[in-house]
C-alpha cells in the first residue's frame, strides 16, 4: 500500500526553539479559497435541486453530486469563529517541543503548528450560524414554553420505538464519542433555572432545578450584550481523550508506563479514588460508556504489543504515543465508515461516508494502490492536505445541539450469555446501570456478555415520544438530585443561543415549514406541537422540530441534523493534521497504517471477545443487529436469525 511518506519531522514553517513560548498571533492561515463562478453556479444548482426534489429522492450519483454542492455552501456560509469576540486570558499551550510534530499533546495544543491553541481543551466552541443570529432570548422567553411541559407532552416514551436494524451499540458508541469531543464542564450550583411544575406532575423533587451552563472564563465582564460564548473543557480534536485524558496528569494516571500500555485493574480501566475526579460519579456515566472505554483500552494495548514486536528497541513513551495515534484514527474510521452508515443507511449517504475516508476511488483501489490523488474527493480525506476553510477549527454549539440523541438509548436491558444458547440473566432498567452501579455490573458480568446483550437488542429511533424514561427522571450520582434530561436538552439549546427550528433551517439554507402540518407528516404530533407552542411555529425548539420531521429512508435521525453532519463530519478530519498531512507511515509507522486499514469494529470485537464469532457470523456492520445464539428447534435447520 502506497501511503504518502512526506516526512513529518521537517517542519514547513519556522517554529519556536524548544521550550520557547508559543506565538500569540491570531489565526491567519488557510484563508478560504474563493469559489469560481462555475463552482458557485454548480453549488446554486445543487441547492435548488435539493430544495425542490431532495437529495434522498435522487439516484445515488445525482444525490452525491447534490450533497457535494450542499457541503460547499455550508463550508462557505456556516463556519463562524467566536474568537473574534472580545477575549481575556485565553488558554495557553505549553511551550514548543519538537516531539509535538509527531505526536498528539494531552491537551490538544499544537495540532495546528501556526496556531497552537487551536482546538485545545479550554478553547471556545465555534458556531454554524452567524454570530449575530446566535442571540440569547431574555430569561422569560428562555423558559417559554416550559421545558418540563415539552418533556411530558412530546418526549415521554410509552414503549421503545426501535431504530430498524440498528443495535444498542449505536447508543453506547455515540456517548463514547461525545465524551471525546465535547463538554461544557461542571455547572455552578448558584442561580439555577427553576422550571414550573403542573399540579398533576409527579416530579420527585420540588422545585425542578436545572443548573446553568458554566460561564466562559475567557469572556470579559463587559460583554453581556454580545453573542453567547462557552468553552469546551475537552479537546476539540478526534484524539481519544475519553480514554487518554486531557491533561498530563490524567494521561499519567491512565498509563501503565511499561510497553506503551494503558493500565487495567481486574480487566477494567482504573478510576480515581477522589470523588471529585471519579467519572463514575458524574452525570452521563453508565454501563455502555464503561464498556466502550474498556474495549478500546484493550485495543490500545493490543496495538502497543503489535508495535513492540516490530520495534523491540522502542521506549515505553514511543510505543504509547504511536499506539494512541493509531487507536484514535481507528476510532475515527469506525465512526465514519461503520457507525454513521448504520444510523443513516440511505444508499447515497453510505457511499458518501465511505468516500470521506477512501474517496470515490473506493476501498478496493485504496487497499491495492493507496492514494491515487491528493484530491479528497478521489482518494478520501486521510492523507490529503489540511484545510480549515478559512476559519480556525473548533466544534460548535450547533454540533452539540444536533448530537443530543438520547432516544437512541433503550430503557430495559435483558442481559444474556453469549454462550449457553443466549441464556437470559435477567432484565435491568437503565437507571440501575448508571453511575458507580455500572462498575458493579462490569465486575459481575464478563465484557463478552455485556457486548452480546447490547449487540442483540435494538437502539431507539430519534423521534418524538421516544425519550428514555430513565433519563426523564434520573438521579444524579454526584448529589442524589433528580434531573429531567429531556427538559434539560431543550433548555440548553436556548441557553446557548442555538436558534429555534425554523430559524435554524433557514440559516442552514433549507426550506422552512409554514404550518405544523408541513413540519411533520404525523397529524397527531402536529396538533400536540401546536398546542404546546400555542400555534406559533417559529417558537418550536430545534430538538422538537428535528424529532418530529419526516426522515429520509434509512435514517435514525433527521435530515436537519444531517446538514451539520455534512459539514462537521468532514471538517473534523480536514482540519486535523494527524488525519491529513501527517497521516503517513513516518508518523504512524507502516504497521500502524496497516492496522487502521485492516481493522473494523467487528475485528476489534472478535480480537478481544472471540466467542462473539457465532453472533457476528453474517454481520457486515457490527452496529447492525447480531444473531441471537438460541438452540434450534428440534427438526429445524439453521437458516439464520
Amino acid at each position: 500500500m502506497n501511503h504518502s511518506d512526506d516526512s513529518a519531522h521537517a517542519p514547513v514553517r519556522k517554529l519556536p526553539e524548544a521550550g520557547q513560548e508559543p506565538a500569540k498571533a491570531q489565526f491567519v492561515g488557510s484563508p478560504a479559497r474563493p469559489a469560481s463562478f462555475w463552482r458557485q453556479l454548480y453549488d446554486s444548482l445543487a441547492q435548488t435541486v435539493d430544495r425542490r426534489v431532495g437529495w434522498d429522492r435522487l439516484p445515488s450519483a445525482a444525490g452525491l453530486a447534490t450533497l457535494a454542492g450542499v457541503r460547499d455552501i455550508l463550508r462557505r456560509r456556516n463556519l463562524h469563529d467566536t474568537n473574534v469576540l472580545p477575549t481575556v486570558n485565553p488558554p495557553q499551550p505549553q511551550p514548543y517541543q519538537p516531539w509535538v510534530l509527531t505526536q498528539r499533546t494531552a491537551d490538544g495544543s499544537w495540532n495546528d503548528l501556526d496556531y497552537p491553541a487551536m482546538g485545545m481543551a479550554g478553547s471556545r466552541f465555534g458556531r454554524n450560524v452567524p454570530l449575530g443570529d446566535a442571540v440569547l432570548e431574555d430569561e422569560r422567553d428562555i423558559l417559554s414554553p416550559n421545558p418540563r411541559t415539552i418533556s411530558r407532552a412530546l418526549m415521554t416514551r410509552n414503549e421503545l420505538i426501535p431504530a430498524p436494524g440498528g443495535n444498542a451499540l449505536i447508543a453506547t458508541w455515540l456517548q463514547f464519542m461525545l465524551h471525546d469531543w465535547v463538554s461544557h464542564g461542571k455547572s455552578p450550583t448558584d442561580n439555577p433555572w427553576v422550571l414550573p411544575l403542573d399540579e398533576d406532575d409527579d416530579w420527585p423533587d420540588r422545585p425542578l432545578l436545572v443548573m446553568r451552563t458554566p460561564a466562559d472564563p475567557t469572556r470579559p465582564d463587559s460583554s453581556e450584550k454580545l453573542p453567547p460564548t462557552h468553552v469546551n473543557v475537552q479537546t476539540h480534536w478526534w484524539d481519544g481523550s475519553q480514554i487518554y485524558g486531557t491533561s498530563a496528569a490524567e494521561q499519567d494516571f491512565a498509563r501503565e508506563h511499561s510497553g506503551g500500555k494503558l493500565r487495567l485493574e481486574n480487566g477494567l480501566p482504573p478510576y480515581p479514588k477522589d470523588p471529585q475526579q471519579d467519572p463514575t460519579r458524574k452525570p452521563g456515566f453508565w454501563l455502555g460508556l464503561a464498556t466502550m472505554q474498556t474495549l478500546f483500552t484493550l485495543e490500545h494495548n493490543a496495538i502497543a504489543e503489535h508495535l513492540g514486536e516490530h520495534y523491540p528497541t522502542w521506549s515505553d513513551e514511543e510505543l504509547f504515543q504511536r499506539a494512541r495515534l493509531i487507536n484514535a484514527a481507528l476510532l475515527a474510521k469506525i465512526h465514519t465508515v461503520e457507525w454513521t452508515p448504520a444510523v443513516i443507511s440511505h444508499p447515497t449517504t453510505v457511499t458518501a461516508l465511505h468516500a470521506n475516508w477512501y474517496g470515490l476511488a473506493g476501498q478496493n483501489l485504496h487497499n491495492v494502490f493507496g492514494r491515487l490523488s491528493s484530491n479528497e474527493v478521489v482518494s478520501g480525506i486521510p492523507g490529503s492536505e489540511t484545510d480549515h476553510f478559512g476559519v480556525p477549527f473548533s466544534l460548535t454549539e450547533e454540533f452539540v445541539a444536533v448530537y443530543r440523541m438520547h432516544p437512541l438509548i433503550p430503557d430495559t436491558y435483558d442481559f444474556r450469555r453469549a454462550s449457553d444458547n443466549g441464556q437470559t440473566l435477567g432484565k435491568t432498567e437503565f437507571d440501575q446501570l448508571t453511575g458507580p452501579a455500572a462498575i458493579n455490573i462490569m465486575d459481575k458480568l464478563p465484557l463478552l456478555d455485556i457486548l452480546y446483550t447490547l449487540g442483540t437488542m435494538n437502539a431507539g429511533l430519534v423521534t418524538l415520544h421516544n425519550f428514555p424514561r430513565g433519563l426523564q427522571t434520573m438521579r444524579r450520582p454526584d448529589n442524589g438530585h433528580f434531573i429531567d434530561l429531556a427538559a434539560t436538552d431543550i433548555l440548553r439549546n436556548r441557553e446557548l443561543g442555538v436558534p429555534r427550528y425554523t430559524k435554524f433551517r433557514r440559516l442552514l439554507n433549507l426550506s422552512v415549514p409554514a404550518t405544523f402540518d408541513e413540519l411533520t407528516d404525523n397529524p397527531t404530533w402536529a396538533k400536540e406541537i401546536s398546542d404546546v407552542y400555542e400555534g406559533d411555529i417559529d417558537r418550536v425548539d430545534l430538538t422538537v422540530g428535528m424529532f418530529a420531521e419526516t426522515r429520509p429512508e434509512g435514517f435514525a435521525f433527521s435530515d436537519t441534523a444531517f446538514r451539520i453532519f455534512i459539514l462537521m463530519a468532514s471538517r473534523r478530519l480536514n482540519s486535523d493534521r494527524f488525519f491529513t498531512r501527517h497521516f503517513n507511515s513516518n508518523v504512524y509507522t507502516p504497521q500502524g497504517l496497516a492496522w487502521i486499514d485492516e481493522n473494523t469494529m467487528t475485528r476489534v470485537l472478535l480480537r478481544h471477545c472471540p466467542e462473539l464469532r457465532t453472533a457476528l457470523r453474517d454481520s457486515d456492520n457490527a452496529f447492525g443487529l447480531w444473531h441471537v445464539t438460541e438452540a434450534p428447534a428440534a427438526g429445524s435447520s439453521d437458516s439464520g436469525s
